[in-house]
């Protein structure tokens, strides 16, 4: 980027990489002896400790949230609209740490590291995650970096449920839980979706059974196909309709099959650029711990009971037009919560954008999570 950089960003930013020694045992049973997390940090950590925001990334996301990694670089982070300066997690009030799930692509420890017993990639033969192993890692990570209790965890989507599942599993470790476009478990309908992406990568002639590394190769094919109908999820049928309509690339028919209209267009582009910045076998990964979660679950499949350990306040915002998760998932998870006599504050924000409005600041949305927030803040005297 030539232009200065905007008064409202955190600016430069350089991700770090921590290392961990001590073994995490995972939900499959499964124990990974040593690993790495990348993270990335913005404003600064006040003497108590009482400051710190963590940032949970949804399924494509990664540690860069805010900011940029150098003044050419033309894109800021996936959530710089929501972290900077004088934004709904204003950086002149918290310390923000965002950071890369394990099974990520993005330098912390997953498939396309190397497996100490084999010196070869993991691929397959790393283990399924859970959204509740990301916590615990979270929470060792926190330990690392001398925070016993967040001022609030924060996250959209597979980042709400993280954000759930750390007032559930460490309730006296956070003081807020934001809970975005975000579920308490995976409808059949969703579950069916992931299913089609899996079954689009892995029926990919070069995936070789997630082994593809070792051909120095990759299925980007299957990647693409797979990001194309996650890609279809997120918008609304609205959105969708008012960016392309039915227009055509050459205003006329062509009678075959290539990309005719734009939203095909589109959604070839989209998906040929992720299969090439995202890997397959983590993106399988992140699917099943999508449709693993499910708090209720050990609990008789009751939501509310499973809730009655939560001791932190939650914000929980839905999004009119978000069919992936629906408002009545959102209003499902806070009737658990009044049940369970939790604090819990709750908007539906009328958005035409479906399920990524989440990360497009509109007026109603930016206003309702910058008041929360900026409570959050004052009660950590920041």
């Amino acid at each position: 980027m030539h232009d200065p950089l905007p008064t409202d960003s955190v600016g430069i930013v350089t991700p770090q990489t921590l290392h961990f020694d001590t073994p995490i045992t995972l939900a499959c049973n499964r124990t990974l002896e040593s690993y790495d997390l990348v993270i990335e940090t913005y404003g600064e950590l006040n003497a108590d400790a009482s400051n710190a925001v963590l940032i949970c990334h949804a399924l494509s996301g990664h540690h860069h949230a805010a900011g940029y990694h150098s003044k050419e670089d033309r894109k800021p982070g996936w959530w710089d609209s929501c972290i900077g300066p004088g934004k709904p997690i204003d950086t002149n009030r918290f310390f923000v740490v965002s950071l890369n799930n394990l099974g990520g692509c993005h330098g912390s420890t997953g498939p396309g590291s190397t497996n100490p017993q084999t010196g070869q990639p993991y691929g397959p033969d790393f283990p399924v995650i859970t959204v509740r192993d990301w916590v615990h890692s979270q929470a060792l990570l926190a330990d690392r970096l001398g925070i016993e209790c967040w001022a609030a965890v924060v996250g959209g989507s597979l980042g709400g449920m993280q954000a759930l599942q750390w007032s559930l599993d460490y309730p006296d470790r956070l003081r807020h839980a934001v809970v975005i476009a975000s579920t308490p478990r995976l409808s059949a309908q969703n579950i069916a979706f992931n299913e089609v992406a899996r079954q689009a990568i892995t029926s990919d002639r070069e995936f070789h059974d997630g082994r593809y590394y070792e051909y120095n190769t990759l299925p980007r094919r299957g990647l693409m196909l797979a990001r194309m109908v996650g890609h279809i999820t997120y918008l609304s049928d609205a959105s969708m309709g008012e960016k392309f309509g039915r227009e055509l690339r050459d205003q006329a028919y062509k009678f075959g099959y290539d990309a005719e209209f734009q939203v095909e267009s589109y959604l070839r582009y989209q998906g040929e650029r992720f299969s090439e910045s995202f890997d397959a076998n983590t993106y399988l990964l992140m699917t099943k711990a999508l449709d693993y979660f499910d708090p209720a679950y050990e609990h008789d499949n009751d939501l509310a009971k499973a809730l009655r350990g939560a001791c932190c306040e939650f914000l929980v915002l839905s999004f009119s037009t978000d069919w992936r998760f629906t408002p009545a998932r959102s209003e499902e998870l806070v009737n658990a919560m009044i049940s369970a006599r939790c604090k819990v504050s709750y908007a539906e924000i009328d958005a035409p954008w479906g399920h990524d409005a989440f990360l497009i600041p509109t007026p109603r949305y930016t206003a309702i999570f910058e008041a929360y927030m900026d409570r959050v803040a004052r009660e950590a005297g920041a």
